[in-house]
């Protein structure tokens, strides 16, 4: 569906416990992928303080390759967990506004067990499904 055929968003359905429980689901979640983005991190410092260590004659050219390969996939681990996390911002933003659990599409609520599932999905199983079928 395009932009400008996606249903307006209701007021989400959810106690406020449910809220609460979602809010502490998703803020889990996000100290979890804050904590991988800081140990990836630290990988990619180590690797680079130990390629600078290496000098021409002690490294073969084939190491130097999986290396490099090796720090590129934790660049795109990172960029991956930082979107991530961006995404769970989002549904906080929605927890907060009071649209939490409505599809972006249907305007229908998402069921309870795909949010535990996918706290941070904007969209029905339905409303998916149907994306999938394009």
């Amino acid at each position: 569906m395009s932009e400008s055929n996606e249903a307006q968003t209701g007021t989400t359905t959810f106690s406020k416990e449910d809220l609460d429980h979602f809010r502490d689901l998703i803020l889990e979640k996000k100290a979890s992928a804050q904590d991988d983005i800081s140990r990836m991190r630290e990988q990619l410092a180590d690797a680079r303080e130990q390629s600078e260590n290496d000098t021409a004659y002690s490294f073969h050219m084939a190491d130097a390759g999986t290396d490099a390969m090796e720090r590129e996939k934790l660049y795109l681990m990172i960029a991956r967990q930082q979107k991530y996390v961006g995404y769970l911002d989002r549904a906080l933003d929605r927890i907060d506004n009071g649209t939490y659990g409505m599809c972006k599409v249907t305007g229908e609520p998402i069921a309870k067990e795909r949010l535990e599932a996918v706290p941070h999905t904007e969209i029905s199983i339905a409303a998916k499904l149907e994306q999938k079928k394009k």
